[in-house]
C-alpha cells in the first residue's frame, strides 16, 4: 500500500507553535492503545503495536517533498490516527527527519503512554517539544475516561515523566482534557496538581470538549477550567477554549502582583481580562523589573520577577 499522498496534512496555522506541517504515522486507521471517550476519532479497540503504517523512507520523502514546496514551516509535527508512539520505527525517523529539517522545529503529540519505554524515552529527547497527554491521576478515572489498552500504568508514566523533564534540554508540554462528571472533581483535579507539580512542564494546556467526541459525554464549562487554572498555581497554564468569555476588570498594582503571584497569565489572558489602564499597569511592572515577560512551551507568559 502506498501511503504517499495520506501522510503529510497542512502546513496549518498553530497560535501555540506557528506554521506546522502535520505527519500522519498512521494515515489508513485508527491505531491507539487508547479509546479515549472524547476522542475525536471512531470508536475503536485499543492495540499495542500498528500493523499497517508506512515506511521511514515514505515518511521522509513527504516531508521533503513538503519542505520544497512550503517556504514558510515553524514546526514539523508528528502525530497519528492514534499514537504515534507505537510507530516501531519512531527512533530511526526522528533521526531521519533531524538530517532534514534544517532551522524548522519538531514536535510530537502523544498520549503518554509509552514514556516508560526506554527506546521511546531517548528518542523523545531528541524532539524540540514533546506533548503529552494526562487526564488522570488515579488509575480508576484513567481506565474510565481514557480506556486504556491492558497493562498501561499512570505511576509509571507519571514517574517517567518527570525523570524526562529532568533530563531533557527543550521544551515538555502537558495536555489535560477535562469531561463533565468524570475528572472534574475536586479530588481528581487535587491529585492532577500535585503530579504536575512534581513534573515541572515547560507549560499546562487545559482544556475540553470542542468536537464531536466518539461517545455520549459533555464539556465542561469554561468557569471549571479557570477554577482548575487558579488551582494550578505557580503553573504555566493556558486555558484552550473555543469563543472564550472575555470579562474585563480594573486592577491596580497590588491586584495585578497578586494575580501573578498566583499563577503567570498569558497575552491572551491580559486581553480578556485587564482593561486599558490595566495593561498600561502591567507594562509600567514590565519596566520597573517587577514583572517578566518569558517563553514557555512557545507561549508568552507574564510572571513576577
Amino acid at each position: 500500500m502506498s501511503y504517499s499522498n495520506s501522510i503529510i496534512f497542512g502546513p496549518v496555522p498553530s497560535r501555540r507553535f506557528g506554521i506546522s506541517l502535520g505527519v500522519d504515522l498512521s494515515p489508513s486507521s485508527k491505531q491507539c492503545n487508547f479509546d479515549c471517550l472524547y476522542c475525536e476519532l471512531e470508536k475503536a479497540k485499543t492495540v499495542d503495536k500498528m500493523t499497517t503504517y508506512p515506511t521511514v523512507f515514505e515518511v521522509v520523502t513527504a516531508i521533503k517533498e513538503a519542505i520544497a514546496k512550503h517556504s514558510k514551516i515553524d514546526v514539523i509535527t508528528i502525530t497519528a490516527n492514534g499514537e504515534p508512539t507505537l510507530y516501531p520505527n519512531l527512533p530511526e525517523l526522528i533521526d531521519e527527519i533531524n538530517k532534514i529539517k534544517g532551522e524548522i522545529k519538531t514536535m510530537i503529540l502523544s498520549n503518554g503512554s509509552t514514556i516508560y519505554d526506554s527506546k521511546i524515552y531517548e528518542a523523545l529527547l531528541k524532539l524540540d517539544t514533546v506533548k503529552l497527554s494526562l487526564d488522570c491521576v488515579s488509575q480508576k478515572c484513567f481506565k474510565k475516561l481514557d480506556r486504556i489498552h491492558s497493562g498501561i500504568d499512570i505511576d509509571k508514566m507519571i514517574e517517567s515523566m518527570i525523570s524526562f523533564r529532568k533530563e531533557t534540554k527543550n521544551r515538555l508540554v502537558l495536555e489535560i482534557l477535562f469531561v463533565k462528571t468524570l475528572n472534574d472533581k475536586e479530588e481528581e483535579i487535587n491529585l492532577l496538581y500535585k503530579a504536575v507539580k512534581k513534573i515541572n512542564p515547560h507549560r499546562v494546556d487545559i482544556g475540553t470538549i470542542d468536537r464531536p467526541p466518539a461517545y455520549e459525554v459533555e464539556p465542561v464549562s469554561f468557569e471549571t477550567l479557570e477554577k482548575v487554572a487558579n488551582t494550578f498555581e505557580g503553573i504555566n497554564v493556558n486555558i484552550a477554549y473555543k469563543n472564550r468569555p472575555k470579562q474585563i476588570n480594573s486592577f491596580d498594582e497590588k491586584e495585578i502582583k497578586a494575580l501573578l503571584t498566583r499563577r503567570p497569565l498569558t497575552t491572551e489572558d491580559i486581553g480578556n481580562m485587564f482593561d486599558e489602564d490595566s495593561k498600561e499597569l502591567l507594562k509600567k511592572l514590565v519596566i520597573k523589573g517587577e514583572v517578566k515577560q518569558v517563553d514557555s512551551g512557545g507561549l508568552n507568559f507574564y510572571k513576577i520577577c
